[in-house]
């Protein structure tokens, strides 16, 4: 491609040589510099990869994309650089441009699939891995990127973030296209969106789910109203939306995208607050559109007649949607919150002409890893694992359990290490008031000690007056709950769900906690 092309819609200034430039790879690793590239130059809160170009000009590098002026031994060093020459062009944002040149790089290839991003504070796995099951189950193929990994076909590729890298998430939507898939469902991550990894994606379909006090602290949000600020920016990348009308901040998350609409660059314009304030609305230029879904207050979809279930082989709840769509449904996971999910799944799926029964039947058997998931259930007890890290989802978590009435609600958790104290704090109060006992143990402890971590979650718990134990390390813990056990106990083991590793000390050593679960069990039923 031309640069000019790569960088089309942005504002951009020349600052040496010539924009139509031929590049053949978009690199903003300086390790990966080659002949042909474009070096993109980003600077970091650690990095400034701008103090490498002299690296990457010596690997054949001749074109470059900066976001600040250049002093005069780089401009000198540059210009230098015959007999080749040298393109460089000053952007306003770099990873803004990173990800408009890497969707150029690999033929915009979001284009050539039906697009769907989730965003919210909790259910973005669960309810993408929803629609996944739904659109399999009406025989279409579908590529998923996630907490969990990018997902296509039979692949589950490792990421390192819940939204990669701009580059990467073209290279995996070009792997997609090219292997049939007619759906791209991902998780948007309000990091995702701060970082422009999804800067000039047109999503299909926006799903907002709900937000709540979470991801604030160092490497992470200022504040909740940063916060909000990105996850809202979702909606105004997306031709259709739908917002959860029973999250508290309904009111600010429409009012935010509606000032969104003029800055992002987005295709989506909302409507005027009085106007968002109706179950749904169609914008002025008549291409975007809006919807709500919810349980308690009025919408385009809601869901009713609400009813938990436990049976021998079945434990999950039913509902009826009505509105705009007309459904019976049973979904196999236990909780209120996945009434919110499937809600979302289905209203989405709504608009997508697909048999009503392949729906009932993907939600009826569907597997989550990590997510509500029910590893063990037996008379001795029933075993739950779930990604719950945060006090939002611990304690709606908590709660949900509480409606199947068990003998005891035993919980075994802790908290990451070098993140935000308030997480522990608050997790510990969840624990301590919710459940009938507690097991603190390590969780992603990376660069801090365990018993440190577990300390500052001991204060919270005992100011409750709940029962406790600490148990440091994860498995003899998860190996106690069940042990341990009293018949018709529930256990729920929490804050890492599908993670198949503990983080300590800078390296990540196997661990899956559903692996040891399974183990455990057994071992107690002497190797059956």
């Amino acid at each position: 491609m031309k640069l000019a092309e790569g960088l089309a819609g942005l504002n951009y200034r020349l600052l040496v040589g010539d924009d139509s430039a031929e590049v053949s790879d978009v690199i903003y690793d300086s390790r990966k510099a080659e002949p042909g590239s474009v070096f993109v130059c980003m600077m970091g809160t650690r990095i400034d990869s701008h103090d490498f170009i002299p690296q990457v000009l010596e690997k054949g590098t001749r074109v470059f994309v900066v976001e600040k002026d250049l002093d005069a031994e780089s401009t000198a060093l540059l210009r230098a650089a015959a007999p080749d020459p040298v393109t460089v062009v000053r952007v306003e944002n770099a990873r803004q441009a990173l990800a408009y040149l890497s969707a150029a790089r690999f033929g915009y290839p979001a284009r050539k699939m039906t697009c769907i991003g989730v965003t919210g504070t909790k259910g973005k796995t669960t309810t993408t891995y929803m629609i996944k099951a739904i659109l399999e189950a009406a025989g279409k193929k579908v590529g998923l990127i996630g907490t969990a990994g990018a997902v296509i076909g039979e692949h589950t590729y490792p990421t390192a973030n819940t939204t990669p890298e701009s580059y990467e998430l073209h290279r995996y939507f070009a792997q997609m296209a090219e292997e049939g898939c007619e759906y791209m469902i991902m998780e948007v991550s309000s990091q995702g969106l701060k970082m422009h990894r999804v800067d000039g994606i047109e999503f299909d379909y926006g799903l907002f789910t709900n937000i709540s006090n979470d991801h604030i602290g160092p490497n992470e949000h200022a504040s909740f109203e940063e916060y909000l600020y990105y996850k809202s920016r979702l909606l105004n990348l997306c031709r259709v939306g739908l917002i959860n009308r029973d999250d508290e901040h309904y009111g600010e998350i429409v009012r935010q995208a509606e000032a969104n609409k003029a800055a992002c660059g987005g295709t989506a314009k909302w409507l005027s607050e009085g106007a968002a304030d109706s179950a749904s609305g169609t914008a002025a230029d008549g291409k975007s559109v809006f919807y709500t879904y919810a349980l308690d207050h009025g919408a385009d979809f809601t869901a009713g007649d609400i009813r938990y279930v436990s049976e021998p082989d079945f434990v999950g709840l039913d509902f009826k949607v009505s509105g705009k769509y007309d459904l019976e449904v049973r979904v196999n996971i236990p909780g209120r919150f996945n009434v919110y999910n499937a809600l979302a799944a289905v209203s989405v799926c709504s608009f997508l002409d697909l048999p009503k029964e392949k729906i009932c039947h993907a939600l009826e058997h569907l597997h989550v890893n990590g997510r509500m998931e029910i590893v063990h259930t037996s008379e001795r007890c029933t075993v739950i694992v779930d990604y719950a890290h945060n006090a939002v989802s611990m304690e709606s978590l908590l709660l949900t359990l509480r409606d199947y009435h068990p003998k005891r609600l035993v919980c075994v958790f802790g908290c990451g290490g070098n993140r935000s104290k308030d997480r522990r704090y608050s997790m510990g109060e969840i624990g301590g008031r919710l459940a009938d006992l507690c097991i603190l143990t390590a969780d992603n402890s990376r660069f801090e000690k365990v018993e440190d971590i577990l300390a500052d979650i001991r204060g919270s718990i005992v100011k409750t007056g709940g029962a406790f134990m600490e148990i440091p390390d994860r498995r003899e813990a998860i190996e106690y709950s069940i042990v341990n056990a009293q018949p018709g106990d529930m256990i729920a083991v929490i804050g890492k769900g599908h993670e198949d590793y503990q983080e300590i000390n800078g390296v990540r050593y196997p661990f899956l906690d559903r692996q040891v679960i399974e183990e455990v069990v057994t071992k107690l039923e002497g190797g059956k």
